[in-house]
Order: C-alpha cells, then structure tokens, then sequence
C-alpha cells in the first residue's frame, strides 16, 4: 500500500464525520450540536510518516493493511487546561489573524508545541471542518506527511506535556480498540477509542482518527462492544 497517496486521496474526496443516526460521535450529553457560525475555526495537524523501521510490536499489533513502520504524532494536553486537560490529542489549536488558513495554523501550532521542523512536513490537504461542542471549536484536520524527521519534545508544559509517535499498526489492532461509554444526566454517550499500552486515546482524536481509518480502508473488524472509562482526571473538565 502507499499510505501518502491514501491520504492525499481522503482529502480529494473528504468524509462525513457523523456518517448515519446510530454512528458515535462527539456531541456532549445535554448539549446541542451548535451552529458551526457560531464556533470558533481551529485546526490540528494529524502527521503520519515512516521514518525508521522499529515495527510496531508484534503483540499489540496484528493489522497488517499499513505498514508496520508508520506511525502519527499525538501529544498529551496539560492537566490545567481548560478543555480536554490531560487527553492525548493531535498538535493543534486556534487559527490566528496572522494564519493564512487552516493549513498555516495546523502548522504553526505544531511547531510552537513539539519543535517539530515544519520544513520536513508536507501538508497534504484539509478535511472538512469538525464541530466540537464542549470547547466550542470548528476543528479542521489537516493530514501531513513526514518527509525529513525532526526532534520532537513539550515545548510549553503549560499546553502539553508529552510528545510521541504511536505506530498505527498499534492503532488499529482489534485487540486495541474499544468504545469510551460516558453516562451523564441520563444520557449515554459512545465514541471510539483506541488503548496502546497504558495509553488511552479517546474523544475527539480518537473519532478523527477512527473515521479516516475507515475512510482509508485500513481498520481492521474489531469489537464495539468492549468498553472502557476513560481516567476520571481526564473527564472533570
């Protein structure tokens, strides 16, 4: 397979994030999907790459539609932040006035949280726009392609706190899928999630990420009926 012309294929062609009534999705029990005029644009870069060849582990990883050295940068959100504190997220944030889109802020916001070297990144293109109702964010996902790798680290610890690149063989391995459950106010709310490791990928980048999965065509059948919680640090915000 040739997972950057996947890529740059998904953003030709674009996605519907809520595909159908059943299909999890992001919305917040006791919140209403908000217009999207009424939200505020942002943007986060999801940067695939196969920059060395330490293979996924075998045990954790039995997909084998992707190659088992690509992986996508994700980061862990400071626990003082005011949303989403502490979750595992993709680099991202608002678009400034000084952005020239969606593209330049995914970029810009990468670089001011990793280091990444954004001369080694090639945007390949913008998703459509996802709304995101507990920040109150139009998030748009901007898929990049890893050409020359570059140190990566926390740069601000007031935004995050870890950086790292997590194989998407690990990803995707059945035995690493899993449904968050979250039961609030009589509601129930399902949304994808992936466990790698001790990590625990959840809300809205695990629903960005399992979407363009499918999309792509490299989700392997897993089990939506296994559930996990994610840590309760993680939810009181």
């Amino acid at each position: 397979m040739d997972a950057r012309a996947d890529l740059l294929a998904l953003c030709e062609r674009g996605l519907d994030w809520f595909p159908g009534p059943d299909a999890p999705t992001t919305r917040v029990p006791g919140l209403a999907m908000p217009d999207p005029s009424e939200l505020r644009p942002a943007a986060v870069l999801v940067l695939f790459g196969v920059l060395d060849r330490v293979p996924a582990r075998p045990a954790d990883a039995a997909a084998t539609v992707v190659p088992r050295d690509l992986d996508v940068l994700l980061l862990r959100r400071a626990a003082t932040l005011g949303t989403h504190a502490g979750q595992i997220a993709f680099p991202g944030g608002r678009l400034e006035a000084s952005d020239g889109g969606a593209v330049d802020a995914a970029l810009r916001e990468a670089r001011e949280e990793t280091g990444v070297e954004t001369g080694g990144v090639e945007p390949l293109g913008e998703l459509p726009p996802m709304p995101v109702p507990l920040s109150r964010h139009l998030v748009t996902p901007v898929p990049a392609w890893w050409t020359h790798e570059s140190r990566v680290a926390a740069v601000d610890h007031d935004e995050s706190v870890d950086v790292f690149r997590v194989p998407v063989a690990e990803l995707l391995a059945p035995a690493n899928r899993a449904m968050t459950v979250l039961r609030r106010d009589g509601f129930v709310h399902r949304s994808p999630a992936f466990t790698v490791g001790e990590r625990l990928v959840w809300g809205v980048t695990a629903l960005i990420l399992s979407r363009m999965f499918d999309e792509l065509g490299w989700a392997e059948p897993w089990d939506a009926g296994r559930e996990v919680v994610p840590p309760a640090r993680e939810l009181s915000r």
